[in-house]
């Protein structure tokens, strides 16, 4: 028998956790989605599960930083999967460096001019960078001296040992265990001033250590469950570790604003994943369709409040 949607009711003084069971209430459209990866996230938990977190695109620049920090520190995440943008925004920031509030709706020629490079709405000045590079390559000389071969994880974890800003997700990874993948490092400006070390000194940056690693945390995971926020290469890379493993995602929540029709990984559905063995047959999934920006905090703070 259908569930009633009940109308959601506000409260003065309303925890965010409150607010989602309110959504819940309701349990239709992006509202009664929201509630359900509220439910998954909590039994995740409670089961004890390997939880694998992909951070596709470019969330640091656009206000997320803490909120990875958060979600470490608090063990909400045993893994993590990061687009080369946002292990660089981070250390810009880890840096002394810093986003600005900007405009979508602007001259992009005239920027240019003025040395600032723009992610839609958030500018980035090209100091910054330039900050970001006496910094980087000096810590690229620190890290070498451990081996000059290494995984994308074993790069982060080195450079997230040696950084002093609390606030960073690679600082709180390293401090906490937490292994953070980046596959694609080499798109990226952390890649590019890899690279450059690479010409003079030796760095070799092993991506199929990766897999290896990635694997094996697959194969020893405990009910495994995935978030995530975007698509690309995290959320490939993440449920690719499956077709190697003994066992499928037990969970998966997925906030993206893609759709599913032009093949693309980005908003392919869920239950797609299931005719590849990656999701369970029986696996509790939910999509929410929406920006990871506005969606996953409200979903992490209702946990955190629960957890």
């Amino acid at each position: 028998m259908p569930k009633r949607v009940r109308h959601i009711e506000l409260k003065s003084g309303m925890r965010v956790d409150e607010l989602a069971e309110e959504m819940g209430k309701s349990g239709v459209f992006s509202a009664g989605r929201v509630a359900k990866a509220v439910e998954t996230y909590r039994e995740m938990l409670k089961a004890g599960s390997t939880i694998f977190m992909g951070v596709g695109g470019a969330v640091v620049p656009g206000g997320l930083r803490l909120v990875l920090t958060q979600a470490i520190n608090e063990e909400l995440a045993d893994a993590l999967v990061v687009t080369g943008a946002n292990a660089t925004h981070d250390l810009i920031e880890a840096f002394g460096g810093y986003h600005m509030r900007g405009e979508a709706m602007v001259d992009d020629v005239k920027l240019r001019r003025l040395g600032v490079s723009r992610i839609f709405d958030v500018y980035v000045p090209q100091r910054v960078f330039e900050i970001f590079e006496d910094r980087i390559q000096p810590m690229f000389a620190k890290v070498a001296k451990e081996g000059s071969k290494m995984s994308s994880a074993e790069l982060l974890r080195r450079i997230g040992s040696r950084i002093t800003d609390k606030n960073s997700f690679l600082k709180a990874a390293a401090d906490k265990g937490v292994p953070v993948f980046c596959p694609a490092v080499a798109d990226s400006i952390l890649g590019l001033q890899a690279w450059l070390y690479s010409q003079e000194h030796e760095l070799v940056i092993d991506v199929l250590q990766d897999v290896r690693e990635m694997v094996e945390l697959a194969s020893n995971a405990i009910r495994p469950g995935a978030i995530l926020l975007g698509g690309g290469v995290p959320k490939n890379f993440i449920f690719q570790s499956m077709l190697l493993a003994p066992r499928s995602f037990d969970y998966a929540i997925q906030i993206t604003m893609d759709r599913p029709e032009h093949g693309g990984l980005s908003g392919a559905t869920l239950e797609e994943a299931k005719s590849w063995g990656k999701v369970a047959k029986n696996a509790k999934i939910v999509t929410v369709i929406g920006d990871a920006t506005v969606v996953f905090p409200i979903i992490l703070a209702a946990v955190m409040k629960k957890a």
